[in-house]
């Protein structure tokens, strides 16, 4: 988006979970300052189908929030090692189907680890559902906590929002470093940064 000046004053960031049954998605705002605003978030909820209907699903869908929204960037979760094969490899295949969407739409791809996520978001790596529900739903000032994959889909977002905007775009930089390593964020903490 861009002000009347031309110079552009909004980046809009689409996040996805993916998922082989239930893919979230995350919708913010990050305006030239680095203040976001949340826009949507929710679930596609794939058929119990074989595995092609379901990533057929999963590409239409997120074309769908491509020619709503209009993201100007676009973030995913990266493959975990799973101790289940067939399910890493059906997770990489939902990735993949979303993956092509922003390629299509000439959006470069940004992958983060679940690690790094819970590490920008909760402050801490091994942080559970609830807590990143919980973040999520301080940092974006929602009147309620999101369901758990859209949750994700939106602390995906919220990760490439702070990376985006800390200095040398690295994270472990920025104002957002200044909390001690090892140390989890606090509703205090998010006020102060504010």
């Amino acid at each position: 988006m861009f002000s009347a000046k031309g110079g552009k004053v909004l980046t809009r960031i689409l996040a996805i979970d993916p998922g082989s049954r239930i893919t979230g998605f995350g919708i913010i705002d990050v305006d030239a300052k680095g203040k976001i605003k949340y826009v949507n978030s929710g679930c596609i909820r794939l058929p119990d189908d074989v595995l092609s209907v379901r990533l057929k699903n999963i590409y239409l869908n997120v074309q769908t929030l491509f020619a709503e929204y209009n993201p100007d960037e676009f973030a995913i979760e990266e493959v975990f090692l799973a101790k289940n094969a067939n399910s890493a490899l059906k997770l990489g295949q939902a990735r993949g189907a979303a993956i092509v969407v922003a390629a299509l739409n000439d959006v470069f791809v940004h992958e983060y680890s679940a690690k790094r996520v819970k590490q920008s978001v909760v402050g801490s790596g091994s942080a559970d559902k609830l807590q990143v529900q919980q973040m999520v739903q301080l940092l974006l000032s929602l009147d309620k906590s999101p369901q758990a994959d859209a949750a994700d889909a939106l602390a995906i977002a919220l990760c490439h929002a702070h990376t985006r905007t800390a200095s040398g775009l690295e994270y472990g930089t920025g104002k957002r470093a200044l909390r001690n390593s090892g140390k989890r964020w606090t509703e205090l903490d998010v006020r102060k940064i504010k």
